[in-house]
């Protein structure tokens, strides 16, 4: 009986979801605009207010399937722009973006990553990065920081001085710790709360801008 209340609960949890979902107003747009997710509007929104995307920028977005926050990118730094985008999952093709698909924690994906950059350094980083979620918040909270620890190492070794990295993360064990190391690594540090992330969500999102060079610790 009581596993027929939890299926029942299930479903009632999965039709709400969808029917949320097609009312979203930041759905609808997206379909509208011929963006391929309402995510599209969370980069919007934080770059309208930092200014974090100009023409001719390098940028590497991380995490990047179905391709929204590319999508975005390029059409801000086009002329001259680049945007390398990576995910475990595949995306379709995008007009100036150029995808790799595999785990951004293998050696031989992140060279792949590397070499695509032709020796540019970076201007700025983006991760919208998330784990498969196990629904276990402890063990999902580690995945979740340890992607943005891994994120942060990259942009250690290839965002240019002055660069700035957006990086997606989960309030919890850890946390404080990242801030701490990305507050070390920066000139700046903000949090950033975009109107397009559901209000139930977790989520929020690390800037960081002004990256100091190795002289400066």
């Amino acid at each position: 009986m009581s596993g027929k209340v939890e299926s029942n609960k299930k479903n009632k949890s999965n039709k709400a979801w969808v029917h949320e979902h097609i009312n979203d107003s930041y759905v609808q747009r997206a379909r509208a605009g011929g963006l391929r997710s309402r995510a599209a509007f969370k980069l919007s929104e934080i770059d309208d207010k930092d200014h974090l995307l100009r023409q001719g920028m390098t940028v590497v977005d991380l995490g990047s399937a179905p391709g929204s926050w590319s999508q975005v990118a390029f059409k801000r730094v086009a002329p001259g722009g680049r945007v390398i985008a990576l995910d475990l999952l595949p995306m379709d093709a995008l007009h100036g973006v150029h995808f790799i698909q595999g785990d951004f924690r293998e050696d031989e994906i992140l060279k792949c990553l590397v070499d695509a950059l032709d020796g540019r350094r970076v201007d700025l980083v983006l991760s919208d990065m998330a784990p498969n979620m196990s629904g276990i918040a402890a063990v999902d909270q580690v995945r979740v920081m340890l992607l943005a620890e891994l994120t942060l190492e990259f942009c250690r070794d290839h965002l240019k001085p002055g660069g700035a990295l957006l990086v997606k993360v989960f309030q919890g064990d850890g946390f404080m710790e990242l801030r701490k190391a990305m507050q070390e690594m920066f000139d700046k540090l903000h949090l950033r709360k975009p109107a397009a992330s559901r209000g139930r969500s977790a989520e929020i999102y690390l800037l960081a801008q002004g990256k100091r060079s190795f002289s400066e610790g």
